[in-house]
């Protein structure tokens, strides 16, 4: 059995061992494939209304989850929510990620004046709030999907930035990155191929945590009416809609708020479990080792008696 096998069947054992991460996956698992057959799935169009049909309940006959204040399907604009939002928040994940993690390695790898106005730059950044920050560049960059994950990129790059100057600070004075630049090894090379590599854990949270984040701040960006037109189905816009109608149509508000909440929860559900694996003082990681430890012992043990 090769590493990397053990290490996928030790990950898959730690989720089943714990039933909340497990269904935190699966949540997340559900959706991310709901996004991805969302025409296939969606019983009508999203933007179809019928105002004959404006706001049946849940149950009614060929609306499972009732229908909007226009006679929308609740269900169906709920799926094509669900692929506007994750699509936006992976997108926003990665490229903030690719950002982040590039200013940090330069920072903490150089030092020096340029850590300096970096982290300066990052400072002013983190001292405007994320989502008056995200509101203001789309009220610059103005309307449209491609206008708003620009706007949340610039909005996050902070967030993984500092954790990653501060991991390179740190391994930059161990004997293996010394070693490299002894042997002649480019900046680039070191950082790339020796730091980077023992990064990915903390980039994994960070990655795990701003996905949630980023779903969070696309549905308040869409309740305020700011990025997407009014036409698009998104779990912010239902939730601006409906809010007038709380109190006769609750229906209207409470499932893309239910939405909302399950997807951030388990993101971060996911992401602080990720995080206390990779930890090396964490009680899983103590007792994994141990459990190594104990089946090593096990082998030497049986290797001896064989020989005997």
């Amino acid at each position: 059995m090769s590493k990397s096998t053990g290490n996928w069947k030790l990950a898959v054992a730690a989720v089943l061992a714990n039933p909340i991460i497990a269904i935190a996956f699966f949540l997340l698992v559900a959706f991310i494939l709901v996004a991805i057959f969302a025409p296939l799935l969606a019983p009508h169009p999203p933007s179809a209304q019928s105002l004959a049909m404006r706001l049946r309940p849940p149950g009614t006959p060929g609306y499972l989850l009732g229908t909007d204040q226009l006679g929308r399907d609740i269900l169906s604009r709920l799926i094509y929510g669900a692929q506007l939002s994750l699509a936006v928040g992976f997108s926003v994940m990665i490229l903030t990620a690719i950002l982040g993690v590039a200013i940090g390695l330069v920072s903490g790898y150089v030092g020096g004046k340029v850590d300096t106005v970096i982290m300066r730059i990052v400072d002013m950044w983190l001292a405007f709030p994320f989502l008056l920050l995200a509101i203001s560049l789309v009220a610059v960059l103005g309307q449209g999907l491609d206008k708003m994950v620009y706007a949340l990129v610039l909005s996050g790059w902070p967030g993984f930035a500092r954790p990653v100057r501060g991991e390179v600070l740190q391994l930059r004075e161990r004997e293996y990155t010394l070693s490299a630049k002894v042997l002649g090894v480019s900046a680039i090379g070191v950082m790339f191929k020796h730091l980077l590599p023992n990064i990915m854990p903390t980039i994994l949270v960070l990655a795990v945590l701003d996905l949630g984040a980023t779903i969070l701040s696309l549905a308040s960006l869409s309740f305020l009416g700011l990025g997407m037109g009014a036409d698009v189905a998104t779990w912010g816009g239902m939730l601006s809609s409906g809010r007038n109608y709380v109190a006769t149509a609750w229906w209207l508000a409470a499932f893309p708020g239910l939405a909302i909440f399950l997807v951030v929860m388990s993101s971060n559900l996911i992401g602080d479990w990720i995080r206390d694996l990779t930890d090396p003082r964490s009680p899983f990681r103590l007792a994994r080792n141990v459990a190594n430890a104990e089946a090593r012992a096990a082998k030497q043990e049986a290797a001896k008696t064989a020989t005997a």
